[in-house]
């Protein structure tokens, strides 16, 4: 089971005491900032949480796994995510 973004914001209302619509507006915005701050290749770190980067991948040869042929697969900037030791340790329990 995941939790969607409208149970999500949901959930940010109810604990923050604000509306729902306040709740999703803050999440659009929580949403767009990070991904504005990773296109111009900022890191996001929220300590104890999570911290959100990119990285390159180099160039490389794959195989298509229908045919077995040799395909070169082009290099590419990804985004990398790290969970927070406070994060991690709650899920450990």
């Amino acid at each position: 089971m995941a939790l969607t973004r409208s149970d999500l914001a949901s959930k940010i209302a109810d604990a923050a005491g604000i509306t729902q619509g306040q709740a999703a507006d803050a999440l659009k915005a929580f949403e767009a900032t990070v991904t504005e701050a990773l296109v111009a290749g900022e890191a996001v770190k929220l300590t104890g949480f999570a911290q959100f980067d990119t990285g390159e991948r180099a160039a490389r040869t794959g195989r298509n796994p229908q045919t077995g042929e040799s395909i070169e697969i082009a290099a590419s900037r990804v985004v990398k995510i790290s969970a927070g030791a406070a994060l991690k340790n709650a899920v450990k329990g």
